[in-house]
């Protein structure tokens, strides 16, 4: 009698194939997200430093061609996670909503805060202020950009961001697509736990308050920077 064998690739997909497999992945590649997220707000804040030029510092260190390599691998890293934790997230939207095509009467024990019920277009929203950021502060494809001594490879990051946020449509945009990403990571942290089977009565509520905090916090660090330029704290 034969015995079918299955190989890794295999199991492998089976399992993404599966909910939980494509919450694994969700989660996985949030994780990845979010350090960048605390990594990015950790540099936009350098713009605050007593030194003008410490921000600018910080991006010609992270352009130097000698990071390149590094840089690069990191672009692709957050790329992938990116793109599988959209794929992912719409598949499972999909899965969710042919299993049950009609809504529950009523929903207990699930989540109903605003943060939940829009996490499914918050994420796009979020997705498309990225690729809006993108083409402001690196491509320059919405403002013009300056560079430090003319030298293309190196940006005044200081000078565009002041700039930039000068202009109220861009700076409204921004502020709401960090109101939108701090909802996103509160729902998204904390669920997180709970869909890798680590949430407990007890300490699924701590979980959830201290994923609004570090969400909160974050928006915060964000939306001070255009708010500060709009008011005229941080200048040229």
């Amino acid at each position: 009698m034969s015995a079918t064998v299955v190989s890794p690739l295999d199991r492998a997909v089976r399992f993404y194939e599966a909910p939980i497999g494509k919450k694994a992945v969700m989660a996985i590649t949030g994780v990845i997200l979010f350090g960048y997220v605390v990594a990015h707000l950790l540099g936009n804040l350098q713009i605050y430093s007593s030194d003008p030029q410490q921000i600018n510092r910080y991006a010609a260190f992270l352009h130097n061609p000698s990071n390149a390599m590094a840089l690069w691998a990191a672009r692709t890293i957050l790329l992938a996670a990116v793109v599988l934790h959209i794929v992912s997230s719409v598949q499972l939207w999909n899965q969710n909503r042919h299993a049950r095509p009609q809504r529950y009467y009523k929903k207990s024990d699930v989540p109903t805060s605003y943060a939940a019920r829009t996490m499914i277009w918050s994420g796009p929203i979020v997705a498309a202020f990225v690729i809006f950021h993108v083409l402001h502060l690196t491509v320059g494809a919405v403002l013009p950009l300056q560079d430090v001594g003319g030298n293309v490879t190196t940006p005044d990051v200081r000078y565009n961001v002041i700039t930039g946020f000068q202009n109220y449509w861009v700076s409204g945009f921004y502020i709401l697509a960090m109101i939108l990403l701090c909802m996103h990571l509160y729902h998204g942290t904390w669920s997180m736990f709970q869909s890798l089977g680590l949430s407990h009565p007890r300490y699924t509520p701590k979980l959830k308050k201290g994923a609004a905090i570090v969400a909160i916090l974050i928006a915060i660090g964000n939306c001070s920077i255009p708010i500060a330029v709009m008011t005229g704290l941080l200048r040229l």
